[in-house]
């Protein structure tokens, strides 16, 4: 052997510098083509300038046939498919949002601790002690949002451009398997922070499936893991989080897309399909736009583009992932809601009876969802030949935004009003307007709804007052609490502390009684505050 090898360096000496050059870059170009399955160095440059191929056949569908990953991506689209207005890219950007959960997932599994003992604290590890472990849990969080808001933007342009019929029909259903899927991945996530909001917004949420037929308080024990929310159901949520709906993601997503890239691919525009454009626009449409290097590199710009905005917004705009109290089951703090994509079934509920509400119609709303390529037998797409669908599709558009706002703990819940101001101003969970006054304008004083001046407070505080002061009068305007006071106490309490003490004084429209409420707040110099 090593003999073999000494005759292959005098051989390679006794050539000529043109021709050692050349064995060079040979060698050198044929590692490159094993690297990038078949692609040379002077294929790579053509592709870097955007132009055709060097060589025949087509050294970039080699790639297509060689390589793992680019074999389950078709060689060409066509390109009306690729027309942005038409898809506006939101099933690669619910796939790209997927694939962001899983890598920031995968690194807060690091920290995470699902018990109720040590959950709220390794959240507070993740954000203070861990390096970059805000950014991964903001990422993570609003990635989840926006996951969730393309998969059902998706889902709508497929619905209004009719590309759920004929051969895309099954392929339509495996997307509403998604949608469900991820909305149930979004769900089970919001409890592991196991603060207040998320424990009682899921307490609320497994309850309703108590109220389901037959099977409903097994149902609700096997979610829970015992009667109320713990340690069994902190772990059934964390195991459902990070291991069975994401493992159902993956494989329901492998299902969809092999029907789109195999089977049918994307559905063109229906006045492509239908012949509704000249011969020669429809041929320009169905002319073949190569995935490497046309689609890809623009593939690959559009996840830059949207992981340098998100970025940015969570840099510049996020308040963070909300993080409230420490989860206590014995205190139901007020304005408990469902995270916004289940707003709709909480609006529902304040409708009538919670297994009508709660459970029957959602669950008539998914199989209706489910057979709507089987229900609508109309063979065309374009929309001016589906107006009954069209209009069906805006009625449920409608219905999901009006349910959603009946959802939010204002609409339909009478809240008593001194409650509610103090709420408004300074919410048990989150940080209001209260809480972002800096420290140094919270001037000792007592002030007294109008009469107080409040040109001589602090800018912060001349703001909350004035709103607090609107409010009182507001309440009295409208005949909810009669003559009407309202003070605000402003007291050094120890060092670097200060206790706040709103305290309202009325007379009951109802029984003419005399009644106050008061709440104090403790605010210390470094507390956290929105600016």
């Amino acid at each position: 052997m090593q003999n073999g090898l000494l005759e292959d360096v005098r051989n390679f000496m006794a050539l000529s510098r043109e021709e050692k050059r050349a064995k060079v870059m040979e060698a050198i170009d044929n590692r490159v083509r094993i690297i990038t399955a078949g692609l040379s160095i002077k294929e790579l440059r053509a592709l870097l300038r955007g132009a055709p191929p060097t060589e025949r056949p087509n050294p970039r569908y080699k790639v297509h046939v060689t390589s793992f990953i680019a074999h389950i991506r078709p060689k060409f689209y066509y390109k009306a498919s690729t027309i942005f207005t038409h898809t506006f890219r939101l099933g690669y950007l619910s796939t790209f949002f997927f694939l962001v959960e899983i890598i920031t997932g995968l690194i807060l599994m690091i920290y995470y601790v699902p018990s109720p003992a040590e959950a709220y604290g390794s959240i507070l590890t993740i954000e203070s002690n861990v390096m970059f472990g805000e950014l991964m849990r903001d990422l993570h969080r609003l990635g989840a949002e926006l996951m969730v808001a393309f998969v059902w933007l998706h889902m709508f342009r497929t619905y209004f451009t009719g590309s759920y019929k004929g051969e895309r029909s099954f392929t339509w259903m495996t997307g509403v398997f998604l949608l469900l899927i991820t909305v149930f991945l979004s769900f089970s996530g919001y409890l592991l922070p196991w603060d207040q909001l998320a424990y009682w917004a899921v307490t609320i949420g497994t309850s309703m499936a108590d109220k389901a037929p037959v099977f409903g308080p097994e149902s609700n024990l096997l979610l829970r893991g015992a009667p109320d929310i713990g340690a069994g159901g902190l772990l059934r949520f964390y195991l459902l989080h990070v291991v069975l709906l994401p493992l159902a993601g993956i494989l329901v997503l492998s299902i969809h897309y092999y029907k789109v890239a195999r089977e049918h691919g994307i559905s063109l525009p229906a006045v492509y399909e239908e012949g509704v454009l000249p011969p020669e626009k429809v041929k320009e449409g169905k002319k073949r736009i190569d995935l490497i290097p046309d689609l890809l590199t623009h593939e690959i710009f559009l996840a830059s583009l949207v992981t340098g905005l998100l970025l940015l917004y969570i840099l510049f705009f996020y308040p963070g992932a909300p993080l409230g109290d420490h989860a206590n089951p014995l205190k139901t703090p007020l304005d408990t809601k469902a995270p916004w994509y289940f707003l709709w079934i909480q609006g529902m509920l304040k409708l009538g009876d919670p297994t009508w509400m709660g459970v029957i119609w959602p669950t008539i709303f998914v199989i209706v969802l489910i057979a709507i390529p089987y229900i609508d037998r109309n063979p065309s797409r374009l929309a001016k030949n589906r107006p009954i669908a069209i209009t069906w599709g805006l009625f449920w558009v409608i219905f999901l935004l009006v349910t959603s706002y009946m959802g939010t703990p204002q609409f339909g819940i009478e809240t008593p009003p001194a409650v509610r101001i103090v709420q408004d101003l300074a919410p048990e969970e989150g940080i209001g307007m209260l809480r972002s006054i800096p420290f140094d304008d919270l001037v000792p004083g007592t002030y007294f709804v109008n009469e107080a001046d409040k040109e001589a407070m602090p800018k912060r505080l001349a703001e909350f007052f004035a709103e607090y002061e609107r409010r009182v009068n507001l309440a009295e305007e409208q005949g909810k609490m009669l003559n009407a006071t309202g003070m605000l106490y402003i007291t050094e309490w120890q060092k670097d502390l200060k206790k706040v003490v709103m305290r309202m004084e009325w007379t009951d429209p109802e029984t003419a009684q005399q009644k106050s409420f008061e709440h104090e707040f403790y605010l210390h110099r470094d507390r956290p505050r929105e600016e």
